[in-house]
């Protein structure tokens, strides 16, 4: 199959980081979100983004803001993804949303079209089980920012075929990007040990052995990271780092995964890092 066309559901933050990423690349996009609202944000983000992100990876944008924005159209209806030839799926770590989305896509798109499932955390194999192609379903789990990580965690299934494998690959590498195949397991490789860094770090904080920033300063400095655990907390939201660690806890039952109870209060006091300019840092 011939893709042309790539739908996107979910404009938060690394759903915009993808639709903007395929628009670069020269697809056309349907950005799907519940909210107007969310999807007249993300448009006008992915606007600045393309300007932003080729400066910071020091070169000029290969086209304007305009021409890469008029490849990307908006829909508040999962029924506008009929034309889709590959689905990247964006929605919140929560099984039962999940779960609804993939019974209605699956008999929306038509047979053959891939879906992508951009989770930490939810088994892909479990996702399969609710569509009729378990075969065309995989993992993407894209880094944020999605336009500037070179690299894709890709999750197989327990049913998950080469076919789709190997189509999902050259994909990726249409956008520049590598694809590493990994095995379906809560949390995969990246989240199994990078939410228990960050939560490990919280309970640092937590039991006030050292401040948010001193534990950031102690991994750039003494390991060489580009960020600390907390700032890369805050980058990715502390909700999403919450319920991504909860899955894990939930699905292995071992107490290594248990949420920081700070984490848990951080959360509910919408302190949830640069999303909402404050975290453990002020934005």
């Amino acid at each position: 199959m011939t893709i042309r066309t790539v739908g996107v559901i979910g404009a938060g933050t690394i759903g915009r980081g993808v639709a903007q990423s395929f628009a670069e690349a020269e697809f056309d996009v349907v950005l799907v979100d519940i909210s107007q609202d969310q999807l007249d944000s993300a448009v006008a983000q992915i606007g600045r983004d393309v300007l932003v992100h080729a400066m910071l990876l020091g070169r000029r944008p290969r086209e304007s803001s305009e021409t890469v924005l008029s490849r990307i159209r908006t829909s508040t209806e999962l029924s506008s993804l009929t034309d889709a030839d590959f689905i990247v799926e964006n929605v919140t770590e929560n099984w039962d949303i999940k779960r609804a989305v993939y019974e209605q896509i699956d008999s929306i798109c038509r047979p053959g079209v891939i879906f992508g499932v951009n989770t930490s955390a939810v088994p892909i194999t479990r996702v399969g089980s609710v569509t009729g192609r378990p075969a065309g379903i995989l993992g993407l789990h894209f880094m944020n920012p999605v336009p500037m990580m070179d690299t894709v965690e890709v999750v197989s299934g327990h049913f998950t075929s080469e076919e789709t494998l190997k189509t999902t690959q050259d994909l990726l590498g249409t956008l520049g990007k590598e694809g590493i195949v990994v095995q379906d397991a809560p949390g995969f490789i990246t989240n199994r040990v990078l939410m228990v860094t960050i939560n490990e770090a919280i309970f640092c904080v937590q039991d006030q052995i050292a401040s948010a920033d001193d534990v950031d300063k102690m991994f750039r400095g003494c390991f060489g990271h580009k960020m600390g655990p907390l700032e890369t907390g805050d980058l990715i939201g502390l909700d999403t780092i919450l319920n991504s660690i909860t899955v894990m806890y939930e699905s292995y039952k071992d107490s290594k995964y248990r949420p920081a109870p700070l984490l848990q209060k951080m959360v509910d006091a919408k302190l949830l890092g640069r999303k909402t300019g404050q975290g453990f840092y002020t934005y």
